[in-house]
């Protein structure tokens, strides 16, 4: 006789800080989210910093204690009630004062953590390493996830939050740019599970993991998607698991914010659409999150969900059935990112970078262009996505290759999609609907095997390339 197991549904959500709203304005909005979902699932929620107004404008927490770090570091200390403040607001809206006064006792525990770290930054005149990571924590997702978890309780969810004593998410010490070690979370997963087995909701702050010796570290930016990816792929093995991004919408054919008429609806994506969009400039999810599940040779699905209308959403998985990829636009998506950068080094110099960035497992993005001979020599070219890395790493650059050319001010646009091979002349009608707008396009790389087309301009061209390609309803259509 066979048996089969059916392992029970879990839904790991992720929450950014605009879905939470300037203030927590829109957390009666996740609370719903989170009241629907677990009605045929457990739930894991993973929440980014809130959003605040500060020195005039809306930024997250975590922009808030950088800035207000490195005036520390700079001798210039200023007034820190902001770090706590926008906590004790959301507390006093939505919290009675019983759990008020629990949160109020923990915020003080994380507070005196913030200021013991912010006073080694001022005597080290350094905003780095762990004294950093706690300053991000303790202010940002732990505050977040502790306080979100005492707002669900107090609206009758059956929920806790995970602790830092038993944090699931083990990393190695690459404390700015941390890197997630499957092997020694998996020595946490019995916590986690139990947790699970007790509650119908967990909290949890995205972007922060712990070393072996239970230092704070931190993912790069955008990291608490890779929180939720790492998560689902260490309760893999224990549940069903579906990864869920609460965005302000589903995904677009093109960013809102520079094509506002004619966006087509996304209805699915491969992992690997997915991840050059995410790569190229697109805001659907922190690309590294797809990869480290591709790494551990996982398929689990994601959604993105818009938040407001749940009923629209895109589906992101592994692969997409013969019938979805018919039914879909052979192109999906058009997207562009400025601040790139043009890297040229003798190739066999080039081929010793690589290994070095993919020893270290430094997943600032780059691209091999064509390369060309001077001199009699072969020259390799890179497009480093990332311009700010380049600068800030030049002295190595220029280690592995001393006549090494960087050429800043450059920009790409991207057309994504895993069928667009199957668009007769997609290439030349690309190229010449570009140069009607006289936009000098430096660089035009096309190839099947990678589903993308790409288009290197000038930086400050990468918004009207865009709108010139997406006018064009043939491309998308």
């Amino acid at each position: 006789m066979i048996y089969y197991f059916i392992l029970e549904r879990l839904i790991i959500v992720k929450f950014g800080g605009s879905a939470l709203g300037i203030d927590g304005l829109k957390i009666p909005i996740v609370i719903r989210r989170i009241k629907e979902l677990k009605r045929n699932a457990k739930i894991v929620c993973v929440f980014s910093a809130p959003l605040t107004h500060y020195e005039g404008r809306n930024l997250s927490m975590t922009d808030v204690a950088i800035r207000v770090s490195k005036n520390y570091a700079s001798l210039n200390p200023v007034d820190i009630d902001i770090l706590k403040g926008v906590y004790l607001k959301i507390s006093d809206k939505y919290l009675p004062y019983d759990y008020r006064q629990k949160f109020a006792s923990d915020l003080e525990k994380f507070t005196k953590i913030v200021l013991v770290s912010l006073k080694q930054v001022a005597e080290n005149r350094r905003f780095v390493d762990v004294s950093r990571s706690r300053i991000l924590a303790y202010s940002g997702e732990i505050v977040i996830s502790c306080l979100m978890n005492y707002i669900l309780k107090s609206n009758d969810v059956n929920s806790e939050s995970v602790s830092v004593g038993e944090w699931p998410i083990v990393t190695d010490d690459n404390f700015e740019a941390a890197n997630f070690m499957l092997d020694e979370s998996k020595k946490h997963l019995n916590s986690l599970v139990d947790l699970l087995e007790c509650h119908d909701v967990l909290c949890i702050g995205g972007f922060i993991g712990k070393t072996i010796d239970g230092l704070e570290t931190t993912y790069e930016r955008g990291g608490s998607d890779r929180t939720a990816a790492d998560l689902g792929i260490l309760l893999s093995s224990s549940y069903d698991v579906l990864i869920d991004f609460e965005k302000d919408n589903a995904v677009l054919s093109a960013d809102p914010r520079i094509i506002s008429d004619n966006l087509q609806y996304v209805e699915s994506l491969s992992y690997n659409e997915a991840k050059l969009a995410g790569m190229f400039g697109m805001k659907i999810l922190d690309p590294v999150a797809i990869k480290d599940i591709d790494d551990n040779n996982l398929d689990i699905p994601i959604v993105i969900t818009n938040i407001s209308d749940p009923g629209r959403f895109t589906k992101i998985k592994k692969q997409i059935s013969f019938e979805e990829m018919e039914r879909e636009s052979k192109i999906k998506i058009v997207t562009g990112k400025r601040n790139c950068v043009i890297v040229r080094m003798e190739s066999i110099a080039a081929s010793h970078l690589v290994a070095l960035l993919e020893k270290q497992r430094q997943y600032h993005d780059f691209v091999k262009l064509s390369p060309y001979r001077q001199d009699n020599y072969e020259i390799t070219r890179f497009l480093f996505l990332d311009a700010d890395y380049v600068k800030r790493h030049e002295k190595i650059f220029r280690s592995f290759y001393s006549k090494a050319e960087m050429v800043y001010a450059r920009g790409v646009v991207t057309l994504i999609g895993d069928s667009m091979w199957k668009v007769p002349k997609i290439v030349s009608e690309t190229s010449s609907i570009v140069s009607q707008q006289d936009i000098n396009i430096l660089n035009i790389d096309a190839q099947e095997e990678t589903s993308r087309i790409l288009i290197v301009v000038e930086d400050n061209s990468v918004e009207d390339v865009i709108k010139s390609i997406h006018s064009k309803g043939t491309i998308i259509n």
